[in-house]
């Protein structure tokens, strides 16, 4: 019984866990989209001059 009832709260934990990496990778991308947009230099800009 106890066996069972520490695999269902480590699911759930490893669950949690997993969100949570998703959730925080994902919004380093959005960061990082924001980011790189002003970092950038157009080549053809670059080229003209």
């Amino acid at each position: 019984m106890f066996k069972a009832i520490r695999r269902i709260a480590a699911a759930i934990v490893v669950g949690l866990l997993a969100f949570k990496a998703v959730a925080s990778f994902l919004s380093w991308i959005e960061r990082q989209e924001d980011s790189t947009a002003e970092a950038w230099i157009d080549e053809d800009e670059f080229e003209d001059a």
